[in-house]
């Protein structure tokens, strides 16, 4: 399987030294009773104080990890291996916007403490990918097409986040009314989006249903939130994994963009003409 992606060695490698530190940390997590490691390395913060090292929480975080393992593959594999199609200027646009929305997406996941500007440039990047993907899906948004509008206004902000951050360092804070016009432009235009994606043919359904997924996990975990919290704070932490959902879909969609075209199966030959 590897050998069908264009970048497959060097994800693999990637994939397996943090698989490795995963595996390592789990084992000093159990042997040391220290959960920092494996803290770190599914949370990417240092371990809250008082948190106890028991198996289900142990059992949560390794969870956290391996969608994080995941994540790496699916982002970093590349595109199908083969001879790459010919792309237009606008989805060539649209395929660098969104491997930059990916990589500063994971990058503001790897900085510790996650401080409030590392949110800034996955919000631009989030914000070109949704201005570049109308001319990209064109008649499969229809009407829909102006929505690009509210999605820039939701993210310009991811727009809420970091619109929230930045106001937040200077004592601000955004009102509630605007935060909820920020979410519900987010969830306006990423619905329409996906929903055009699966009418498109170059995207497979797999990386719709990870975009699907994505915009569904926040309302299922409003509704299991409180039962996550009953059972322990770790659960409810090892939540914020689920952001490797919106890396997946947003790396596929642009390694998609670039797989090989199916070629077109030769002509059966002529038949013979029979004997006269």
């Amino acid at each position: 399987m590897p050998r069908r992606y264009r970048s497959a060695v060097p994800a693999l490698l990637i994939t397996a030294v943090y698989v490795a530190a995963l595996t390592l940390a789990v084992v000093i997590a159990l042997t040391a009773g220290d959960l920092g490691a494996l803290w770190y390395l599914t949370l990417f913060t240092k371990v809250e104080q008082g948190v106890a090292v028991t198996l289900p929480n142990v059992l949560a975080l390794v969870t956290a990890g391996v969608l994080w393992a995941w994540a790496l593959w699916q982002t970093l594999r590349g595109p199908l291996a083969g001879p790459p199609p010919e792309l237009d200027r606008d989805a060539r646009r649209l395929r660098v916007a969104l491997y930059a929305a990916t990589a500063t997406g994971l990058l503001s996941l790897l900085v510790p403490s996650w401080p409030w500007w590392t949110a800034v440039p996955n919000a631009v990047a989030i914000g070109v990918v949704m201005v570049l993907f109308r001319p990209v899906l064109g008649r499969n948004l229809g009407r829909a097409g102006h929505t690009w509008i509210a999605g820039v206004l939701a993210y310009g902000g991811y727009g809420g986040s970091a619109t929230v951050e930045v106001l937040d360092v200077f004592g601000r804070r955004v009102p509630d009314g605007l935060a909820l016009a920020f979410g519900l432009a987010g969830l306006v235009w990423t619905v329409l989006v996906l929903r055009a994606q699966g009418q498109d043919g170059r995207w497979q359904r797999a990386t719709v249903l990870y975009g699907v997924a994505f915009l569904v996990m926040p309302f299922v975990l409003m509704l299991v939130g409180p039962l996550l919290a009953i059972v322990g704070n770790v659960y409810v932490d090892a939540t914020a994994a689920t952001g490797a959902l919106i890396l997946i879909w947003l790396a596929r969609s642009a390694h998609e963009l670039a797989d090989p075209h199916p070629q077109p199966a030769p002509p059966s030959p002529l038949l013979a003409q029979p004997p006269t």
